[in-house]
């Protein structure tokens, strides 16, 4: 029981990466003009994947200064992300695992 918790809580925080990941290289495709929001399909794409990450993007942009235009808060995300993927979650479903197997 505690194996499959711990990995329903990896894949979402896989998936999450993935997400902020799309995003950001979508938002560079629309940014130079290489894809264009007016294509429906493009356009429902960037609004759920825009409202999958802005929940937990914009915490990181209230405090995070913009640097010449370039907004770094999904490299700061997906860090944190990453250190609770390695570190947080065996240390935390350690002894759920440890106890329930």
């Amino acid at each position: 029981m505690g194996n499959f918790l711990y990995f329903i809580v990896d894949a979402i925080l896989g998936l999450l990466v993935m997400a902020i990941i799309v995003n950001a290289t979508l938002s560079w495709l629309v940014a130079f003009d290489v894809i264009n929001l007016r294509n429906r399909f493009v356009y429902s794409v960037a609004r759920t994947l825009e409202a999958v990450t802005s929940p937990v993007l914009r915490p990181v942009q209230r405090f995070m200064p913009a640097l010449g235009g370039v907004d770094i808060s999904p490299i700061i995300v997906l860090l944190v992300i990453e250190g609770a993927r390695r570190y947080l979650l065996p240390l935390i479903f350690g002894p759920l695992i440890a106890t329930l197997g």
